[in-house]
C-alpha cells in the first residue's frame, strides 16, 4: 500500500500534534527529500504560509532544512544576498544576468545543517547530498537559472513576479552551525540538529554491535516519526499482528513509525536522522 492509504485508513497513525490535523485524507505535514545535485540548481524562494493560503489556492508554504550528507571539496550553497536590495534591482540584475554577484555563496561540508526559512533566497550547488525535510509543499518559485539554456537555445522559466512578492531581501547573519552536543547512552548517541514549528529533527548514531542489549525505541501519542538512514544499516524490530517483526535499514532508507507505536527495539551501525512534529 502507499502510505497515502495507510494513512487514509489509520489517521490515528499521524498524533495528536495539530499539524497533523486539517490535512486532506492521507497527507503528512512533513517531505522528507534526498538531493543529489550534479550541477548548480535554480535560484529558488518559497512562500510562506500566509502568503501561500492567499495566492495559491489553501496551498501551504516552504520552510525547510538541509543536512548535508556528502560534498565535494568545493562545493557551497546559496543562502541570500550580500547585501540589501530592492525589488527592481534585484529584477534588472536577473534581467541583465548578473544576478550571481549579489548572491552570497557559503561552503557547504559534511555534516552542515542549514535551515531555510520561507523567503530566503537559495540553490543547492554542484557536488552536494542533501537530506531535505520540509513543509508538504511542492511552491517553489524560481527566481534565476544563471541564463542556462536547453538544447533547443531556450531559458528555463522564471516566477519572477511571485518570487519578488515573497523574497527576503535584507540581509541576514552569516549562517552559523548549530551547537552540536552529542549525548552519549549505551548502544548510541544523539544530538539535536533543528527545531521550528513545523518539524524537528535529531541524529542518531547507533552502535549496538558490542552490545548485548539492543536500543530501545518508542514513539508518543504526539507525533509519528520518521527514521532516514543517512549511513550503515541496521534492523528495527516491533510487535506486529503475527508477533515480533523486523524492518531491515539501508543507507537512504526511510521508515514512517506511527505514533503511539509502543516499544521497538533498534539493532545496528548506522546514523539516521530522526524526524518529528
Amino acid at each position: 500500500m502507499k502510505l497515502s492509504e495507510v494513512l487514509s485508513a489509520h489517521p490515528e497513525y499521524m498524533g495528536e500534534h495539530p499539524l497533523s490535523h486539517n490535512l486532506p485524507a492521507g497527507q503528512i505535514p512533513i517531505l522528507v527529500k534526498l538531493i543529489d545535485a550534479k550541477e548548480d540548481l535554480s535560484v529558488q524562494v518559497h512562500p510562506n504560509d500566509e502568503y501561500a493560503l492567499k495566492n495559491e489556492h489553501g496551498q501551504l508554504g516552504k520552510t525547510e532544512m538541509w543536512y548535508i550528507m556528502d560534498a565535494n571539496k568545493n562545493a557551497r550553497i546559496v543562502y541570500g544576498l550580500k547585501w540589501d536590495m530592492s525589488r527592481k534591482k534585484v529584477r534588472e540584475s536577473i534581467l541583465s544576468g548578473d544576478l550571481d554577484k549579489y548572491l552570497r555563496y557559503v561552503p557547504a561540508k559534511k555534516n552542515d545543517v542549514f535551515y531555510i526559512q520561507a523567503g530566503m533566497i537559495h540553490a543547492i550547488g554542484a557536488g552536494t547530498l542533501v537530506a531535505e525535510i520540509q513543509e508538504n509543499s511542492n511552491l517553489t518559485y524560481r527566481l534565476y537559472d544563471y541564463d542556462r539554456v536547453d538544447k533547443s537555445g531556450k531559458k528555463r522559466g522564471l516566477h519572477l513576479k511571485r518570487a519578488l512578492e515573497t523574497a527576503k531581501l535584507t540581509v541576514d547573519a552569516e549562517p552559523k552551525q548549530p551547537l552540536r552536543v552529542l549525548k552519549y547512552k549505551p548502544g548510541y548517541a544523539t544530538e539535536f540538529l533543528c527545531r521550528c514549528k513545523y518539524f524537528q529533527v535529531e541524529r542518531i548514531l547507533l552502535n549496538t554491535e558490542r552490545q548485548r542489549h539492543m536500543v530501545e525505541y518508542f514513539t508518543t501519542s504526539i507525533s509519528f516519526h520518521v527514521l532516514l538512514c543517512i549511513n550503515g544499516c541496521g534492523v528495527l524490530y516491533f510487535d506486529g499482528v503475527i508477533g515480533q517483526e523486523s524492518i531491515p535499514f539501508f543507507k537512504g532508507d526511510c521508515i514512517f513509525v506511527p505514533a503511539d507505536s509502543g516499544k521497538m527495539k533498534i539493532h545496528g551501525v548506522a546514523q539516521i536522522l530522526k524526524i518529528f512534529c
